[in-house]
């Protein structure tokens, strides 16, 4: 009888290994995805882009440049106009989205962040974490779990899938973006970032509210 629960409590101790090696620590995750990145120091928070950003269906479509400058989650300029005001806009999605892949919402300590299901993307297995406190509802980011790269972001009623990773200044960022509907499975933007360069300082004539 004893050899028997020794045995049974083996196997449970076994079982329970596997389950926390499938479900590693969101801080764990974290560390890595961010060492991965480049290292936390080297992580964009105020920075230009040349995009473009074909709204449609169609991946062919030709989309026009534009020059955005991001200081995720509260700013976002194109030209000089600043894109977010409070009295209309609160929670403009792209901005989260951005602060988002950039990583600095992982790293916020306000963010609560809990392990939920791997999943398959690409083909690959992708460690997943919810991250809520700081964005509502709570946003689903997926990394891959060979090289520790953002994959993809379930929000609200879009998945967006994230590929075409390039470095700058010692940090690594997915140049490529394609949202997807949940409801349907089709695009309905594709966003291209052409080039990218770490800002020091807000440009002259740009102001924070």
């Amino acid at each position: 009888m004893r050899i028997v629960c020794v045995v049974a409590l083996c196997c449970v101790s076994y079982l329970s290994g596997s389950v926390n090696a499938a479900e590693p620590d969101p801080t764990t995750v974290v560390k890595q995805v961010v060492i991965a990145a480049g290292g936390e120091d080297k992580l964009l928070r105020l920075f230009r882009t040349r995009e473009t950003v074909n709204v449609s269906s169609d991946p062919e479509k030709k989309a026009p440049e534009r020059v955005s400058i991001y200081e995720p989650p509260k700013y976002w300029w194109t030209g000089k106009r600043e894109r977010v005001k409070n009295e209309i806009m609160p929670d403009e999605p792209a901005t989260f989205l951005v602060w988002a892949w950039t990583l600095g919402m992982l790293t916020d300590p306000a963010s609560n962040l809990e392990s939920i299901p791997d999943v398959i993307e690409s083909g690959k297995p992708a460690i997943g974490l919810r991250v809520g406190g700081t964005v509502t509802p709570p946003m689903g980011l997926y990394f891959d779990k060979a090289e520790s790269r953002l994959v993809r972001i379930d929000w609200r009623s879009d998945i967006h899938r994230f590929s075409d990773w390039k470095e700058l200044d010692g940090v690594k960022y997915p140049a490529n973006c394609v949202g997807y509907k949940k409801a349907t499975g089709k695009p309905w933007y594709f966003r291209n970032i052409i080039e990218l360069e770490r800002l020091k300082d807000l440009p002259e004539g740009l102001k924070r509210r």
